[in-house]
């Protein structure tokens, strides 16, 4: 009799550790922030509502995708990593890159050593004298990539990469997003 006293006491310990375990396990992983809340994008969307009039640009009426970089006054190695993973995530977009144009904010023109990394033809490079007199781009920091959406908003940001080894990881970080992003999207 006790034997079997003991097999059902074993019966409900082992059947309320198969209901109590999981709730247990869920409530540490949600307090020690063991795994990410969905988020599927890989750069930081804008908390603070900024648009391209914000800084300066004009929408393009053919509604496209932007990849905004604003140059700092010195393009030093980093702006040019920054530069080629830029180029190269605008090419891996293949059958999409007519829906996105990189555009580069810069305060002088590109010099031999920038066009190197770049293909015209993609770039829209701007120059900041050409903006607002207001110093509108000030909004934009030099170490960062911005995103817009046809509709003119600026939604995602980007860390330029700081080294070399870096630019495969934040490249692949960016197309990702872009690709979602044109996927999803009905509009440019």
């Amino acid at each position: 009799m006790t034997s079997e006293v003991n097999k059902n006491r074993r019966s409900l310990i082992l059947l309320l550790l198969v209901f109590v375990v999981p709730v247990i396990l869920a409530k540490l992983a949600l307090d020690n922030q063991w795994f990410n809340y969905g988020v599927t994008n890989q750069g930081q969307l804008l908390n603070n509502k900024l648009t391209l009039a914000d800084i300066g640009l004009s929408k393009d009426d053919n509604k496209q995708w932007l990849v905004i970089y604003s140059m700092p006054d010195n393009c030093d190695q980093q702006c040019q990593f920054t530069l080629s993973g830029i180029e190269s995530t605008y090419m891996a977009l293949g059958k999409e890159t007519p829906r996105v144009t990189p555009v580069a904010i810069s305060i002088s023109p590109f010099n031999a050593e920038q066009l190197k990394l770049v293909n015209e033809n993609h770039w829209r490079i701007v120059s900041k004298a050409e903006q607002a007199a207001d110093d509108s781009a000030s909004f934009l920091s030099p170490l960062k990539i911005y995103i817009a959406d046809p509709l003119g908003n600026i939604v995602l940001t980007y860390d330029q990469p700081h080294q070399a080894d870096a630019v495969p990881a934040f490249g692949k970080s960016m197309l990702s997003d872009l690709k979602k992003m044109l996927k999803y999207s009905r509009i440019g």
